[in-house]
């Protein structure tokens, strides 16, 4: 059950209209590939997974049942695979928020619980922290053998917590998008909130249709300092305007690739800029003197 009535403008339809996928005994061999697929999918943050990087043997091991679907889960997150694509790359705040959304559907509650994970990925080290996410009673109680995690969050759930929904979609950026294709980059989505004890406002994923985006600066909060292939001047600034747009589609991909973007335009072309983003389907967040 989805847990609001706005699901289409917050993009996660895709997910309420979809039932847990679930291991059952005697099950068909689509139903069993529906599951590795529901795995890779899920625990890996929506990545793209070329044919080679497949972990053939732990296929193996499911399609025989010598592993359960918890076990197949657990045993993708403490991959090389996994490791090389949010381990290494990201920081430890980063990659903590990631295994909570692949490995329980949710955003962390609060600063605690990060700390929790840290002190022990510094004691025990990285597979030991997996373990201390899939062998809870959180897991048991809403995954337990047989299903595959999924984004609890965007279900009604007793004892889910309210700050949580709201802190997912920080960290859900719509349907299409990856957990490592974000402007954001390698930096946490949560910790100046959690720090604050504060809850932010939803960020709305781009391209759902909502009318309404809001923009998400990059890793580095770096935006344009050319304007038409010339470097901007201390004599120039003040007429020149900083748009912020969210939601933009980009030439030469499919119409559900969409991107945040700045554009620095003078006040001669405003308003031609502002037909441009629209006919694109982009949404401005905000304009302001550059």
């Amino acid at each position: 059950m989805a847990i609001t009535r706005s699901a289409a403008w917050l993009g996660t339809t895709p997910f309420n209209e979809q039932d847990p996928i679930e291991f059952r005994p005697n099950a068909s061999s689509d139903t069993i590939q529906a599951i590795i697929h529901g795995v890779y999918r899920h625990v890996l943050g929506n990545d793209y997974l070329m044919e080679s990087e497949r972990l053939v043997g732990l296929e193996s091991l499911f399609v025989n049942e010598t592993l359960t679907v918890r076990e197949l889960v657990r045993a993708v997150a403490k991959s090389e695979l996994y490791k090389a694509k949010f381990l290494y790359p990201n920081f430890q705040t980063r990659v903590i928020e990631l295994n909570l959304k692949h490995l329980l559907g949710r955003a962390p509650y609060s600063e605690a619980e990060i700390i929790e994970h840290l002190d022990r990925y510094e004691t025990e080290g990285f597979d030991a922290d997996i373990d201390s996410y899939i062998d809870t009673p959180e897991y048991e109680k809403a995954f337990g053998d047989n299903i595959v995690p999924y984004y609890r969050s965007f279900r009604t759930e007793v004892g889910q917590s309210i700050s949580g929904f709201t802190r997912m979609f920080n960290l859900y950026r719509g349907y299409a998008n990856s957990d490592r294709s974000q402007l954001a980059g390698k930096k946490s989505r949560l910790a100046t909130e959690l720090a604050l004890g504060t809850t932010s406002v939803i960020n709305t994923p781009s391209g759902t249709g909502s009318g309404v985006s809001t923009y998400l600066g990059s890793e580095k909060n770096n935006t344009q300092n050319r304007v038409f292939g010339r470097p901007q001047t201390t004599q120039e600034r003040g007429t020149l305007y900083r748009i912020e747009v969210a939601g933009m589609s980009t030439p030469g991909y499919p119409s559900i690739r969409r991107s945040n973007r700045v554009f620095i335009v003078p006040y001669e072309t405003l308003s031609q800029t502002l037909q441009r983003i629209n006919k694109t389907g982009g949404r401005v967040a905000s304009i302001a003197r550059a």
